[in-house]
């Protein structure tokens, strides 16, 4: 498999002196094209501060983050905002959606954004396999949490990016709609070969990805391929 996403010696520190916080440590990944990663970790371990990092929210201390070959953190400010947008779409735990926006204007934000045309055929697929057909012209509030995420998901995969991120993505969900969420995003890993990097505590939501990555005190420990559950 061709790797979309490469992380090379990267490192992330706060503060100086001795509130210096090391919350990654030289951290080499490789994320591999059409399949689901999950990243778990004890709170602290630093899977967030990795995924943000992964999605060009934050730059790190030193290190070089490469999307399709492309050196990430060597583009200037104007053109990493254009490379988040349309190449790496993200999931949060919070959902993210703007309230005074209907959800299909929500879903379309990237697209409008970009002043692109917008994909029918695309769509009309993403929105019919999240089964959000009939909510397009609701708000936010009107919505259930599981809704809600269905909708954020929807405006992640719209742009055909090259990388779903997804942050703790059921962590504001009851655990019967979160379940329903973690199979939908392993459906739809499948259903339109998407890669996909999610981040969780829960080791029974990761045991759904075909391959997990263990952070420690910011250090990758371990990554098992799910597929033969052989550590590699």
């Amino acid at each position: 498999m061709a790797v979309i996403l490469k992380a090379v010696d990267i490192e992330k520190t706060y503060g100086k002196g001795q509130l210096k916080v090391e919350a990654l440590k030289s951290t080499n990944l490789e994320i591999e094209e059409g399949v689901f990663h999950a990243i778990i970790g004890k709170s602290g371990s630093g899977k967030s501060t990795l995924l943000h990092i992964l999605g060009g929210l934050d730059k790190p201390t030193c290190g070089k983050l490469y999307l399709e070959n492309e050196s990430v953190f060597d583009l200037k400010d104007k053109e990493l905002a254009i490379l988040r947008r349309r190449r790496i779409g993200f999931v949060f735990q919070s959902f993210n959606l703007l309230q005074e926006h209907t959800v299909v204007e929500n879903i379309l934000m990237p697209i409008h954004l970009d002043s692109r045309e917008v994909d029918e055929e695309h769509f009309n697929k993403v929105i019919s396999t999240l089964g959000i057909g009939e909510k397009l012209n609701y708000y936010p509030d009107e919505l259930s949490g599981g809704e809600r995420q269905r909708v954020a998901i929807a405006r992640a995969l719209v742009s055909k990016p090259a990388i779903i991120l997804a942050d703790e993505p059921t962590g504001n969900l009851d655990e019967k709609t979160g379940d329903e969420v973690i199979k939908l995003i392993k459906d739809l890993a499948k259903e339109f070969n998407q890669t996909i990097v999610l981040v969780t505590h829960d080791l029974e939501i990761a045991q759904n990805a075909d391959r997990v990555i263990t952070l420690i005190d910011g250090e990758i420990s371990s990554v098992i391929d799910n597929s033969d559950s052989q550590k590699i």
